[in-house]
């Protein structure tokens, strides 16, 4: 008897090749709207201090002003009626640019940054780059005693140095006579180089601390490769060192322009002891007279804005000067 023969096993069915693993999928656009917006309140958050400190002390003041110098206090009536605010447009505007004395004050303002800002940056750029340079002992002292009359308010550094230009009571004029030289430094051609005097001896520490730090972060290889080169200490000064804190030179001379044009508390005190400074001498003593001399806060408003103007019109041309200037030697 035979074996039946083995039956072939059943054919499976072929299951089709798994498909290969795709890539994770992009984030969904809601992802990405997400995590932008918690980008934007992150820097809105991180940026609220700095606007909120800008409505306050910029833009309410300076739109509270340029309202001003669109009113003004009228009584009709020939005087006899009830006074009243009046809308009057521009006029206080042309009353300002075509006033002798706020356009006088203007070019004395002008004629004192011309003295006091180069003076002032040469001078505390020279100071710092003698700390650096390593020739001055007991480097710590020499700094704070720099530093010390920036400490001193500006209204008792203007009062020290009346009393020091005040004949009859400065013991420095009484030192002079003894030599037979005869100085009046409240004089009409000697009036602003005082007030640049005593704005030196306040600021110019401040601003050499400002230069002594940019030069500490200054490699110290490239000073020392230029002294391979064979450069002096005088060369490496004003070669090396200058050029790579030019930032801080800009910084220095704008902000120093800005505070020179705002010229108030030297004059105003000054003027106590000096026939040569009147209540108009600068822009900002005008302000003070058109507002609290003569009661009219729109002609007061009005030079504010125009100062303003000015201001910022002569800090933009310096930065763009500045950058026009880099530029062209970063193209050379």
């Amino acid at each position: 008897m035979t074996d039946a023969p083995a039956t072939a096993p059943a054919a499976r069915p072929v299951r089709a090749a798994a498909p290969h693993a795709t890539a994770p999928a992009a984030p969904a656009p809601r992802a990405r709207r997400a995590a932008r917006r918690r980008r934007l309140i992150a820097c809105g958050v991180l940026m609220a201090p700095f606007f909120a400190l800008l409505v306050t002390v910029f833009l309410v003041p300076v739109g509270t002003a340029v309202r001003l110098s669109l009113y003004s206090d009228d009584q009709p009536g020939l005087g006899f009626g009830p006074e009243r605010t009046v809308f009057v447009g521009l006029r206080s505007y042309a009353a300002v640019l075509t006033d002798p004395t706020f356009l006088g004050g203007l070019g004395t303002v002008v004629l004192y940054c011309l003295v006091y800002i180069p003076l002032m940056v040469a001078g505390a750029l020279a100071l710092a780059l003698l700390l650096d340079s390593g020739a001055v002992r007991l480097r710590a002292f020499a700094q704070l005693g720099l530093f010390l009359p920036h400490a001193v308010p500006g209204i008792i550094a203007a009062l020290i140095w009346l009393y020091l230009y005040t004949p009859g009571i400065s013991p420095v004029i009484d030192l002079f006579a003894r030599a037979d030289i005869t100085i009046d430094f409240l004089g009409v051609h000697t009036v602003l180089p005082s007030m640049v005097n005593i704005a030196l001896w306040s600021n110019l520490g401040y601003n050499m601390v400002v230069f002594y730090a940019a030069l500490r972060a200054v490699p110290r290889e490239v000073i020392e490769a230029s002294v391979v080169d064979g450069a002096g200490p005088l060369r490496t000064a004003l070669q090396v060192k200058t050029p790579m804190v030019r930032a801080s030179i800009v910084t220095v001379a704008l902000f120093t322009l800005i505070w020179a044009l705002q010229l108030f508390t030297e004059p105003m005190l000054l003027s106590q002891s000096s026939p040569m400074i009147n209540s108009r001498f600068s822009p900002s003593m005008y302000i003070y007279d058109a507002a609290f001399n003569r009661n009219n806060y729109g002609l007061a408003a009005a030079s504010s804005v125009v100062l303003l103007a000015c201001t910022i019109a002569l800090s933009y041309g310096v930065t763009r000067f500045t950058s026009r200037t880099e530029n062209a030697e970063e193209a050379r």
